[in-house]
């Protein structure tokens, strides 16, 4: 990717690692018997969808825009799960829906007669209880979490119309993670598996990181559907999708200095742009940069919103830092694209694709209006 053809601030997709990730998604889909589904909360560049439709077909929804585009964009209806429905959008949520999953057995008692003649196959998010994510605002099964029904709240027979359970545990996880996972659902609410038609295992699935072990998740998933072979088996990651398939790329607008310390002034902002490094939070990684080494040239990056803490530091680069010069902010297209806001009306970052055919295609450019219809 030649970073000097990229207009800044933009978000670039790499069409030939994306590929590679897909080919790997769909290698285990087969090789293993299940669905593989992509999560739009994840990833939802749509214009690039026509790609994703030649290895996965279907999609996952967690909202009524999210549901109709995939509906309109994938061509299929989703399979759906909201934390909360509304009478307001739940007709038009059956209509781009193939499953829909109740995050409560209330909103399934209130809802399910409404998709009895819609042909659609309801299920009931469950709580197991256990999950190994460290951080709580990514942990759905802490304490008191809001999300999912626990087994001490279900009967020993499931709702007539409950046809699938559906679970999510995992964050950017492992095989071993879903693995320990399982051993708990299988426990708490396995004699619930023979009256249902699917399972589905949620997303955190990161099987296209460098280290995942493909074989033991295949191998597990299969031994899973040798004990239950009437289960369909469902994942639906969505960071694997883009998992290290794009960058966000940048430039020094400015440098200032104070007690000490450099800061880089950049045409893009963490809380606007990046809000995941704020949040989690993590230090995302920075061509040609390093952590802070003594001696070398040291730089706070700043971001471009008025919010105090739009900041992350410290890199140190080969050689001092100057007005124009690009900083490229490296896997930024997961988890960030869908995650971004107009706070202060900042410039929002184009989004474009580096083709197979080695060359820059620019997707798409905001502009004020952009900022003004968000508005009233």
């Amino acid at each position: 990717m030649d970073y000097q053809k990229i207009p800044s601030p933009c978000f670039v997709l790499d069409e030939q690692a994306f590929r590679k990730n897909l080919e790997l998604i769909k290698s285990v889909k087969e090789r293993a018997g299940i669905e593989i589904i992509l999560a739009f909360k994840a990833f939802a560049l749509w214009s690039v969808f026509p790609i994703v439709r030649e290895y996965i077909p279907c999609s996952t929804a967690s909202s009524l825009a999210e549901a109709r585009l995939a509906y309109e964009e994938m061509g299929n209806k989703a399979h759906t799960y909201c934390p909360a429905y509304t009478n307001k959008e739940f007709s038009e949520i059956m209509a781009f829906s193939s499953h829909i999953t109740f995050n409560s057995l209330n909103q399934f008692q209130h809802y399910y007669p409404q998709t009895q003649f819609d042909n659609i196959s309801c299920g009931l998010r469950i709580n197991p209880e256990f999950s190994d994510v460290e951080t709580d605002l990514y942990n759905p099964c802490a304490p008191g979490s809001r999300l999912g029904v626990v087994a001490d709240l279900l009967d020993e027979k499931l709702p007539e119309g409950v046809e699938g359970l559906h679970f999510h545990t995992l964050c950017e996880s492992s095989s071993f993670d879903l693995e320990k996972t399982l051993k708990v659902v299988e426990e708490k609410f396995g004699k619930y598996f023979s009256q249902i038609k699917w399972l589905n295992m949620g997303g955190g699935h990161l099987l296209t990181r460098e280290g995942y072990d493909v074989e033991h998740l295949i191998q597990l998933l299969k031994t899973f559907k040798t004990k239950y072979p009437h289960l369909q088996l469902i994942l639906e990651p969505g960071s694997a999708f883009a998992w290290r398939t794009g960058v966000l790329v940048s430039s020094v607008v400015d440098i200032v200095e104070n007690n000490g310390i450099r800061t880089a002034m950049l045409d893009v902002s963490f809380a606007c742009h990046m809000p995941d490094c704020l949040e989690m939070p993590y230090k995302p990684a920075i061509v040609g940069a390093t952590d802070a080494i003594a001696g070398k040239p040291t730089y706070r990056m700043g971001g471009n919103s008025c919010l105090s803490g739009d900041f992350i530091g410290d890199w140190s680069f080969d050689k001092e830092l100057k007005i124009g010069d690009k900083i490229i902010f490296q896997d930024m297209i997961h988890y960030t694209l869908v995650k971004t806001t107009m706070f202060n009306g900042v410039s929002h970052p184009s989004i474009g694709i580096w083709t197979t055919e080695n060359e820059f295609k620019l997707m798409k450019e905001f502009g004020y209006e952009d900022y003004k219809n968000r508005m009233s």
